[in-house]
């Protein structure tokens, strides 16, 4: 631990009024700037009346006033920490929203011409009345939808009899019955206030970061789609026909992707990041007719194979894509396809223009698949209705407007990857494409010069950034709100983020492949805790069950597994490879005559109301009779030393028998110069696991170079306890 962050540790939760210039001093502030600083927390103070709204408000003052993302970070956590010293919860508000800035939001712009409308008498203003506008977008799903569909813009070749209907087939009814649409001819129509020639795309190449932006109008990005669209046709497939995308996400594979929805046919997702056994599998499942691909993947100038993997799975007929723009691509299989022989089939006269295949809502669309970490991955088909969900969840809870510019690090291989298509052009906004990794400078300074106003991303990413001080320089002072997905987040790392776009909010988003969005996230309208949620998604009721599988009254305090009213638009209503009943249904309890769904998400509900993810339920440890999470224990663990770049908690059974005993699975920042004492390491862990619970007490400390991970970046915490349970190699106190 350096001696700026142990003299701020040092300090942590000394309440502000205690904090000395010689504390700010030694968290590595300079001379003037700390007194400059300690003025600034001095008049904050001042101002207070005392309350525990003043400590947020408090709060809000320090972040507008002084801390600046170049004010070193132990600065920002030490006065954080001292803000909330004393506060009554454990979930304080990082972030609350401004009444001004509220009604501009589209919720906010929504409430403010149709409030009394929509909850009569009870409506006050968009920030007071947003829990009341939750309850109504489930009690009135009619009225609801047809307010987002209207705000969106979008448009039905023929119209839903009705929103919601119920139907034994659909497991909570049937959405937009008899409505016949076709969602990627949606993407392509400029939406009310926004014209052909805006743009639809903004991407830079990797190496290239010196250089203009890339730009692609929505025009351009028609005419690119239409001449894909008039290729496949000519491949002579049946429409319907499955085909598959194995490249990173870039212009072309956005473009390939809108195609294959366009013209009819099904989207097969492959993350590119996948070895050919997990290609093949994936192949045969969906029974596709072809696969897109790329010859190469640059990463820093090395090129990665990505046709010959395709090749060694057996792969069906294959357009590949050179990498390197014209390079002729060489040693093709006879019955694939080079990009420019596969666009030469196109009549370039009529090559601009495509009719779009519509279709009935529930036809598929995209074939997507679970992790797949034991066994066979699910393969979940999409339909035309989900992305209506994956956009109208960016609508509400991550606020994308027109004229947006929209970016998360991801792949069409999950569901992030056509959630960032559909959330960024349904709603009128630019999608933001950085062709190389997210964990560097170059992207970093993307975000600036893109002007990105919502930047999603998954917390490894976060803890990489604050690890390697990347984002350093950089003016990223464009964005709105940051949104964060995939894995549980650190409390440290995402005030870190915050402080980089001068506090504004995370918005946790957690839902599933199979729903096409969220069923829990934040809002612009409500105050937003570090590492929790702040509300069920809009249209979603959620449930945590208690110890003997039944629902706990709505509202209250209480952890569980969660379960789900499966009325929500979106979600999956069928399987390719398992039965969709017996995997979401089978043995859950019922609610108002509803059984619910089963997600297996471990969840809390805290005394303020927000809700924290435990993890995976099959990832709670039973010590001493107590049942816990890991993600709580590591949540604790991450913090104890600065040294720690993660952990993971293992619940390993002893060799001859009897209790569970927890593990502490350490990866350090610094691998090559490790001088950290174990036995030091395990008291400090049960010191700090003492406040959690005083029964629960670290057995070993296991350092590992990596936490085993699936493709979609979960930590695979049963492969370390198998590992751990075999006697584990490393070192180990």
């Amino acid at each position: 631990m350096g001696h700026a962050a142990a003299a701020a540790a040092a300090v942590a939760h000394v309440p502000l009024g205690a904090i000395t210039v010689d504390d700010l001093l030694a968290a590595g502030v300079a001379g003037g700037a700390a007194a400059e600083l300690h003025e600034a927390v001095r008049r904050a103070v001042g101002g207070a009346r005392g309350g525990d709204g003043e400590a947020a408000a408090v709060w809000g003052e320090l972040c507008r006033a002084a801390l600046r993302p170049g004010v070193p970070f132990a600065v920002h956590r030490m006065l954080y920490y001292g803000c909330f010293a004393g506060f009554p919860s454990a979930t304080p508000p990082a972030w609350t929203p401004d009444p001004e800035e509220a009604v501009l939001t589209n919720v906010g712009r929504v409430l403010e011409a149709r409030g009394r409308e929509f909850l009569g008498d009870k409506y006050k203003d968009p920030i007071a009345s947003f829990t009341d506008f939750h309850k109504f977008s489930i009690e009135n799903p009619e009225a609801y939808w047809k307010m987002v569909f209207e705000e969106m813009g979008i448009t039905f070749s023929v119209e839903p009899s009705c929103i919601l209907r119920e139907n034994d087939a659909y497991p909570g009814g049937e959405w937009l019955p008899g409505a016949v649409l076709n969602a990627a001819a949606n993407c392509l129509t400029a939406k009310p206030g926004r014209s052909s020639d805006d743009v639809a795309i903004v991407w830079r190449d990797e190496g290239k970061d010196s250089e203009p932006l890339n730009f692609v109008t929505l025009e351009e990005l028609r005419k690119k789609v239409c001449l894909v669209a008039n290729a496949l046709d000519a491949l002579n497939l049946a429409k319907g026909s499955a085909i598959a995308i194995d490249m990173p996400m870039n212009v072309n594979a956005v473009v390939i992707y809108l195609a294959i929805v366009l013209a009819g046919y099904v989207v097969v997702s492959i993350a590119d990041s996948f070895a050919a056994p997990a290609i093949s599998m994936r192949l045969k499942i969906s029974e596709a007719k072809a696969i897109f691909t790329q010859d190469y993947i640059l990463r820093d100038d090395k090129e990665l194979p990505l046709y010959s993997r395709i090749v060694e799975a057996k792969g069906p007929m294959t357009i590949v894509i050179p990498v390197r723009g014209s390079t002729p691509i060489k040693g093709l299989r006879a019955d694939d396809l080079s990009w420019e022989d596969f666009l030469a089939k196109v009549n370039h006269a009529k090559a601009d223009n495509y009719t779009a295949v519509e279709q009935p809502a529930y036809a598929f669309t995209n074939i997507l698949f679970s992790s797949g970490t034991t066994g066979e991955p699910k393969a979940i088909p999409w339909t035309h209705l989900t992305p209506l969900k994956s956009a109208a969840d960016g609508w509400c809870h991550m606020d994308i407007r027109r004229g947006d510019v929209v970016a998360w690090p991801t792949n069409l291989g999950w569901m992030m990857g056509p959630w960032l298509v559909y959330a960024s052009l349904l709603n009128g906004a630019s999608m933001a494409l950085y062709n190389g990794s997210p964990n560097s400078s170059g992207f970093a300074k993307f975000v600036q010069d893109a002007k990105v106003t919502m930047l999603g991303l998954v917390p490894s990413i976060a803890r990489s950034w604050k690890s390697t001080d990347c984002t350093a320089g950089f003016d990223w002072s464009t964005i709105r709100c940051f949104s964060s997905s995939g894995e549980a987040s650190s409390v440290d790392d995402y005030l870190w983020l915050m402080g980089r776009a001068c506090y504004k909010p995370v918005i946790e988003y957690c839902g599933g492949t199979e729903i096409g969005g969220g069923f829990v996230a934040g809002s612009l309208l409500q105050p937003q805790a570090l590492s929790a949620f702040s509300t069920p998604a809009m249209g979603c009721n959620l449930f945590i069950l208690d110890n003997n599988g039944n629902p706990l009254p709505q509202d209250s305090v209480g952890t569980g597994e969660l379960a789900l009213d499966p009325t929500f638009l979106g979600a999956s209503t069928t399987l390719l490879n398992a039965d969709h009943h017996e995997v979401y249904f089978s043995g859950m309890p019922e609610w108002n005559g509803k059984v619910l769904r089963r997600h297996g998400d471990e969840f809390e509900r805290t005394p303020d109301g927000y809700y924290r993810a435990h993890g995976r339920a099959d990832d709670t440890m039973n010590l001493g009779g107590i049942k816990v999470s890991s993600i709580e224990i590591e949540r604790i663990c991450n913090r104890v030393n600065d040294a720690i770049l993660e952990t993971a908690a293992i619940g390993v059974p002893p060799l001859g028998g009897g209790p569970e005993q927890l593990t502490i699975a350490v990866v350090f920042k610094d691998q090559s110069s490790q001088t950290e004492d174990l036995n030091q390491l395990k008291l400090a862990f049960n010191t700090a696991l003492k406040k959690l619970n005083p029964l629960f007490k670290v057995s070993s400390v296991v350092v590992v170079p990596s936490l085993p991970r699936t493709a979609s970046n979960k930590v695979m915490r049963r492969v370390l306890r198998k590992e751990f349970t075999q006697q584990p190699k490393h070192s180990k106190i």
